[in-house]
């Protein structure tokens, strides 16, 4: 159901790892982070197998978000007025996202780091004959004039594979005034309680520190996400001149079923494992 895998197994930041020069050796060249590197070289390995989860959401009639497939009428994601709007999707992965935006009489742009999505990208814009620009970057560095949309948005695509303070600085530069800036990721709650076993859903139980969560790698590859604690977060979103307007935690009905084993439905309707921040560039 989502562009992105969401996040499964996490180790924070200062936890060793196997070393990686290859990645570490490229980074210094072209002066793109290594982790920009090693996301994209994961996010092409894994894009085959979001071909049809791509084309179930270009296919879906109304936008379903996240692991539990909440629907828009329930989830209340998106902007109520989007005819003639300026969109970017930062991390569009198929481009599904992009497609709902642009059903609804937005212009859309879809970004992302893996060259193989924006393929399977391109291959479901010709399948449903619905055309949108397709841009191969990283959100951090985003290759587009400043004040040049009026709402960005993310769904587990740069919300977490890039960094922070990276991609929303970023986010915030390509807004006119009064635009939005729209991204759901992983709870907080959700990576202080998933364990590190491989498909093991997350717990009653607080398993990593809150205090300086940021940078989280896999011990099972070589992928990086990044999440931080709600403080940070609003800390950052202030100091990037933009105003957080909502905090939305997502809740699936009962029943809900996912293909993602991060939680249960009984965990997920006691406890949030997704939510969505919301801010606004001031109008002049």
């Amino acid at each position: 159901m989502i562009a992105s895998r969401p996040t499964r197994r996490a180790r924070a930041a200062g936890t060793r790892l196997t070393s990686r020069p290859a990645a570490a050796t490229l980074a210094a060249v072209t002066r793109t982070p290594e982790h920009v590197l090693r996301n994209r070289a994961m996010w092409d390995q894994w894009a085959e197998s979001y071909v049809q989860p791509g084309l179930r959401n270009w296919s879906a009639a109304e936008p379903v978000w996240g692991i539990w497939g909440i629907p828009e009428a329930e989830a209340g994601i998106l902007p109520a007025d989007l005819a003639g709007r300026d969109c970017i999707e930062l991390g569009c992965g198929t481009g599904y996202v992009s497609a709902w935006l642009a059903r609804r009489g937005a212009r859309p742009a879809g970004l992302d780091n893996s060259a193989a999505q924006l393929a399977t990208a391109r291959d479901l814009q010709d399948r449903f004959g619905l055309r949108f620009p397709l841009v191969h970057a990283s959100a951090e560095q985003a290759p587009f004039a400043d004040a040049t949309f009026d709402l960005a948005i993310s769904e587990y695509g740069a919300s977490i594979w890039c960094d922070p303070y990276a991609w929303i600085p970023e986010a915030a530069r390509l807004l006119r005034p009064g635009g939005e800036l729209i991204f759901l990721v992983n709870s907080v709650l959700l990576m202080l309680t998933t364990p590190d076993e491989e498909d093991a859903p997350a717990t009653d139980q607080l398993l990593r520190p809150f205090f300086g969560m940021y940078r989280f790698e896999w011990p099972d590859d070589d992928s990086v996400e990044f999440h931080l604690g709600h403080g940070d977060m609003i800390r950052l979103l202030r100091r990037c001149g933009l105003q957080i307007e909502d905090l939305l935690e997502l809740r699936p009905a009962p029943g809900a079923t996912t293909r993602w084993p991060l939680a249960t439905i009984q965990w997920a309707r006691q406890w949030p494992c997704e939510e969505v921040w919301k801010a606004r560039k001031p109008s002049l």
